[in-house]
């Protein structure tokens, strides 16, 4: 999509790039003896080694342990906490560690993830909340008059339905006693922030949120989100109802892309059932590879 508005003469500015925090990230390292950071490195390697050879060109890899991303994230917390949006209060419930995701009993079928069918454990602690609640009739409002902005029309339908059904305020953070790996809250040590609020922010902080004025009025509000469908509640609830929250423009798109699968199951990190893209790209090259990832997606 980027190299073809580039080639019509678009100015484009193509970001990509890895969410580095939380418990599952901390769980990998932890098996192969390794700090967060330290496994963080040899995985962004990886990738930024693969992108030249299947012939990607992106204009900034966000890596979300830098410090321009985290004075980004610790800014937009620090907002919405004094707006009071932001709240101190306890969490019990069930989290999905290879997910990074919330999950209330109602969603729970033999307290097995919906997203990635693992086992799921109970929580209990200190949380600060979102207050994503009070934006659900802003939200529904939004995506009545902005009939394009998610993508296809069958996610689109499956996000109103969902907010339809009652949004309930958002857990942002986890304690230190129970999680290190993380963005501090800026004015509670003992607290880091949730993995998706502080990811999800990259957006804005590769578009100059707060350090280029002129490129952030230039590249935003961004005119495509691309992500997989496993991810777009993220994507447009509780990304959607920050950016309201703190008073910045929506993108204009999210596109909700399938998967890939293998014998019929999603190709998966934490399942490890995946194939080497290394190898894919030298036997069929690169412009062969990327067709058939076009071609193929669930």
């Amino acid at each position: 999509m980027a190299r073809y508005k580039k080639l019509s003469g678009y100015d484009v500015l193509f970001s990509t790039g890895t969410d580095e925090h939380g418990q599952k990230i901390v769980s990998s390292a932890e098996k192969i003896n390794l700090t967060p950071i330290e496994l963080a490195d040899k995985v962004v390697l990886k990738f930024k080694n693969l992108w030249p050879i299947l012939n990607i060109k992106y204009d900034d890899f966000i890596r979300t342990t830098e410090p321009r991303h985290i004075k980004v994230v610790q800014e937009i917390f620090n907002k919405l906490y004094e707006k009071g949006d932001i709240y101190k209060g306890e969490y019990e419930g069930w989290y999905c560690v290879p997910c990074e995701t919330f999950w209330t009993e109602t969603q729970l079928t033999d307290k097995i993830c919906p997203t990635c069918g693992k086992k799921i454990g109970k929580i209990k602690e200190e949380s600060y909340f979102f207050k994503m609640s009070k934006y659900q009739d802003q939200i529904l409002s939004y995506f009545e008059k902005h009939t394009e902005c998610i993508k296809p029309e069958t996610r689109r339908n499956e996000i109103i339905s969902f907010v339809k059904g009652g949004l309930k305020d958002q857990s942002i953070t986890r304690t230190k006693k129970s999680l290190k790996w993380g963005i501090d809250v800026p004015f509670d040590n003992n607290h880091v922030i949730y993995v998706w609020y502080d990811a999800l922010l990259n957006y804005i902080t590769v578009a100059g949120y707060n350090a280029d004025n002129e490129k952030f009025e230039k590249y935003w509000p961004a005119d495509v989100h691309l992500v997989g469908k496993d991810i777009l509640r993220f994507h447009t609830v509780i990304w959607f109802t920050m950016l309201m929250a703190a008073g910045i423009e929506l993108p204009r798109m999210v596109f909700a892309h399938g998967w890939w699968t293998i014998e019929g199951e999603k190709m998966s990190k934490s399942k490890g059932n995946v194939v080497d893209p290394y190898e894919m790209a030298e036997e069929f090259d690169a412009d062969a590879f990327r067709y058939f990832l076009m071609r193929e997606v669930s």
